[in-house]
């Protein structure tokens, strides 16, 4: 195997463990654009991706488990093993664009109005989303699309950004569901023929790199102002949908 493709390979992934470490989501937005860009298949890529924030997840899981909301892991969990079947029922139907255009233009949609409403009024004191059966959509939205296309992090986000959740809880939150959520994926990509044994090659050699990722995420996020958090957070999402619109226009 060329060595040069495993170093972009490594390079990928830690670009994408780190932007997860630092903010909790973001792993597959950042590494699954470049990995397309190299000679690897998209089912490795789609695989290697899903094993890789397993181990993210359970790293950083196993560091807190004190800000989880356990009712609302529950539902988010069991929702995301209905979507999961979905999922994988997509990436065999429908055209992966088409779900770029309405993923995007959602994303775009509920951040310019999580920007403009936040400017104009502040924090709202009430929040209609405190209830953990509301995470039953977001939940089956995101079994969904991780097994589809590894995008399992951007419905709990949308769901965090609504609970208006603290940095540590949003944080904490996302990992615990993410730890879950990728074990169900990640299975679903063995059954569906996804691993190989090029697949357990880069995996193998990106430990050290996501290692390192982790690290220095952690150090970064704790470099990060509270009340500024959930600001980056919408910024971000806001860029994810105008780079899930991009990508609909390229293909």
């Amino acid at each position: 195997m060329d060595v040069s493709l495993i170093v972009l390979v490594i390079g990928a992934v830690f670009l994408g463990s780190l932007m997860r470490s630092t903010f909790g989501f973001g792993d597959s937005v950042i590494s699954m654009p470049i990995l397309a860009l190299l000679p690897i298949p998209f089912s490795e890529a789609v695989a290697l991706v899903g094993l890789v924030g397993f181990t993210v997840a359970l790293f950083s899981v196993f560091t807190s488990w004190k800000h989880i909301d356990k009712q609302v892991l529950k539902w988010l969990s069991l929702s995301t093993v209905s979507g999961i079947p979905f999922g994988l029922f997509l990436v065999q139907s429908v055209q992966r664009q088409w779900v770029n255009l309405i993923l995007g233009s959602l994303l775009l949609i509920y951040s310019s109005y999580s920007i403009i409403s936040t400017r104009n009024k502040g924090h709202r004191s009430h929040n209609p989303f405190t209830h953990p059966l509301y995470s039953l959509p977001f939940g089956f939205a995101s079994g969904m699309l991780g097994s589809a296309y590894n995008m399992n992090g951007i419905p709990i986000v949308l769901y965090g950004t609504t609970r208006h959740w603290p940095p540590k809880e949003f944080k904490d939150n996302l990992q615990a569901h993410f730890l879950l959520s990728s074990l169900l994926i990640i299975f679903s990509h063995f059954l569906s023929g996804f691993w190989t044994s090029s697949v357990g090659l880069y995996y193998v050699w990106s430990i050290p790199a996501v290692i390192l990722a982790i690290c220095l995420g952690n150090y970064l996020y704790s470099k990060i102002q509270v009340d500024h958090f959930r600001k980056y957070v919408i910024y971000f999402i806001f860029l994810l949908g105008l780079f899930t619109l991009i990508d609909f226009l390229a293909t």
